[in-house]
């Protein structure tokens, strides 16, 4: 029996604490469904804000003037005396190219000059002789004369070929005052950007119908450019003088002021979109150090609206040209929708003009489901 009545016990303890549970669920259910009835709808609230309206321009910064340093002398680099990263003034050495040429050209120097000798000799006799016949007025003037001239002729082709001989055997020679040498020395005073040859390296020289190759560039980083583009869709919103803020892509804490110098008035095709080049010059770099290469980003600033009311521009709905915002309504879990005046936006943030003040609620939008049939 006492085995039976404590069977009967835990049976009835059983069934107590599963009404009991089942009772406190149902409780709990109850009081969060009740709450969940009470919770507002998402919504943001009207509030005083700044809005900016910008056009996006892409590119780097580079110097305002960059040289490319050539030879007028072809040889082979010899020695150079400044490399990338330092800063020269004007005059300063930068590359020592010596001559390097080849046999034929050596020869052929030397055999023209080695012509010019004997032709100069041999008018130096006849001349010579025309002085005796000049003295016994046995020649006429006219002849005296252009054999002196013929004479003076060839010292001055004997000149030219002695030079030409000295540059192509040491690279260095002086005409009056005018020292002509195979160092290449720096145009302007700036940094050296690139060094583009090596010790031993050829040298192809800057003449009127070839290019020359490129030793070195050289920049005065003291003026900087942003060189960039826009896209058309935005380039008729732009005009010359027009603030800039500058982010730079290796120095992503520092924004850099600057403003519009130049707009191309022919556009490029880029990745198959139509953009037109822009130059900004930089007027305040906020202490940061910039190098010539940096890629950076500008906002070119169009139009700025600041201590505005303003709300986000995805709870605004346009119907015929005008704007609807969803207000909470009377009623709990009610909305009416009411008309309101925007202005300018940034395609995140949009002002409003009236209809709305500081504080008020817009609702979100609906969202919007899918129906599979």
């Amino acid at each position: 029996m006492a085995k039976q009545k404590r069977t009967k016990l835990i049976w009835i303890v059983t069934i107590v604490i599963v009404v009991l549970g089942g009772g406190g669920s149902y409780f709990v259910y109850s009081n969060n469904t009740e709450k969940t009835g009470e919770q507002e709808e998402p919504h943001v609230k009207a509030e005083i804000g700044t809005i900016v309206e910008k056009a996006l321009a892409v590119g780097t910064i580079e110097p305002e003037n960059e040289i490319a340093v050539k030879s007028k002398l072809s040889g082979v680099v010899s020695k150079l005396y400044a490399e990338a990263g330092d800063y020269v003034r004007k005059g300063d050495p930068l590359i020592e190219v010596s001559p390097d040429p080849t046999p034929l050209e050596l020869a052929e120097a030397k055999r023209s000059l080695e012509r010019i000798e004997i032709e100069e000799e041999n008018l130096q006799k006849e001349l010579n002789r025309m002085d005796q016949l000049m003295e016994r007025k046995l020649v006429a003037q006219q002849d005296y004369d252009q054999l002196k001239e013929r004479h003076s002729d060839v010292l001055v082709r004997k000149q030219i070929a002695q030079e030409r001989l000295e540059l192509l055997e040491s690279g260095r020679i002086k005409m009056g005052d005018v020292l002509i040498e195979s160092v290449i020395r720096a145009p302007i005073d700036g940094y050296i950007l690139e060094e583009l040859v090596d010790v031993g390296e050829p040298v192809v020289p800057l003449t009127s119908y070839q290019a020359g190759t490129p030793l070195m560039t050289i920049a005065a980083m003291d003026n900087l450019l942003f060189k960039g583009t826009v896209d058309e869709i935005d380039i008729g919103k732009v005009v010359i003088g027009m603030p800039v803020d500058i982010k730079i892509g290796a120095l992503p804490s520092d924004t850099i002021r600057g403003e519009v110098a130049h707009i191309s008035l022919k556009a490029q095709e880029q990745d198959n979109a139509t953009v037109f080049p822009v130059e900004i010059k930089i007027t305040d770099t906020k202490g940061a150090v910039l190098r010539a290469g940096y890629s950076a980003n500008a906002d070119i600033i169009i139009e700025k609206m600041e201590n505005t009311l303003t709300i986000p521009e995805r709870v605004v709905t346009m119907r015929d040209g005008k704007a609807f915002v969803d207000i909470p309504g009377k009623e709990p879990g009610s909305r009416t929708e009411i008309e309101i005046q925007i202005g300018m936006s940034d395609a995140i943030t949009v002002a409003v003009l009236e209809g709305l003040r500081e504080g008020d609620k817009v609702l979100e939008r609906p969202v919007k489901t899918l129906t599979v049939r």
